[in-house]
This record gives C-alpha cells, structure tokens and sequence, in this order.
C-alpha cells in the first residue's frame, strides 16, 4: 500500500475545512477539561487507525503536561491506573459511539455516562467524539500523512 497523500482535501475544500476546524476549536474549549477532551481524541483516532491524529493528540497531552505513560496507556484505559471516573465513562462511551453500528448505546450504557456527566457535557462529549471520527474518516481516506518532524507550536 502506499503511504503517498491522495490530495490535498484541505485546500480543495476549504469551506468544508474551515467549518470542521472551527467545530474543532469549540469541542476544546466548551464545559469539558481539555485533558478528557484530548484523551477522547487520541482514543477516537487510536480505534479508527489514523496515524496523523494519534500522533498531533498524543503530542498535545505531552505539550499539556500529561505523563507519557498515561498518554501511551490510553489504548489500554481498562487495565490502567491512571484515569479517572469521569474520563473512564467518556473513553467508554467514546469507544461504544465509534464502533456503531456495531455497538449498543443501550440506556445502561448511557445511564452510566449520565452519573458522571451533565447533560450539557454529554451534548458536547457527542460533538467532540463526531468531529474526530470525521477528521480520522478523512486524514486515513486520504492519507495525511504524519509529519516526519512535529510541527512547532
């Protein structure tokens, strides 16, 4: 397989872009703490194979002063000390989210999202878990490369 980009659909579509990025930039900045947002995101990006989103998420819980085991311990959140309720319900829903349609979000499973989660939060959980699905649909389809060197701040 190559690893070449296909195109540049951020430039050739950069209405569509712009949108999704400033989605991007309200899911970071609402009721959430940043930390769960970007545990979230690099979750997502783990289950859904794409390289560029793993790699820039993981980079901005390091940047955020996130110990590197807990980063890399996120594939593995079940078996890891270092989360806590809250983060575990949202990886939890988070997972169950992206693999539909071949999960269940029962009530069950939403009840337990519900006990540590305002609905407000919940809303903005749903929108952080879609808007990264979509920018993993696209930088994976399309191959976006990962940066040989990490882009400066």
């Amino acid at each position: 397989m190559s690893h070449a980009p296909r195109i540049a659909y951020y430039q050739l579509a950069r209405k569509a872009f712009n949108s999704l990025l400033a989605l991007s930039n309200v899911t970071h900045n609402g009721k959430l703490d940043r930390r769960l947002v970007d545990i979230v995101l690099l979750r997502v990006s783990q289950i859904n194979g794409c390289g560029y989103c793993i790699d820039m998420h993981w980079r901005d819980l390091i940047k955020n002063d996130m110990d590197p085991r807990h980063a890399n311990a996120v594939a593995g959140w079940r078996e890891a000390p270092f989360f806590s309720e809250r983060e575990r319900a949202a990886l939890r829903w988070a997972e169950i989210v992206t693999a539909t349609p071949h999960s269940d979000a029962s009530d069950e499973e939403f009840a337990r999202l519900k006990a540590v989660f305002t609905d407000e939060e919940i809303a903005e959980l749903g929108f952080t878990i879609v808007t990264i699905n979509a920018w993993n649909l696209l930088n994976v389809s399309f191959r976006n490369p990962i940066p040989e060197q990490a882009p400066s701040a």
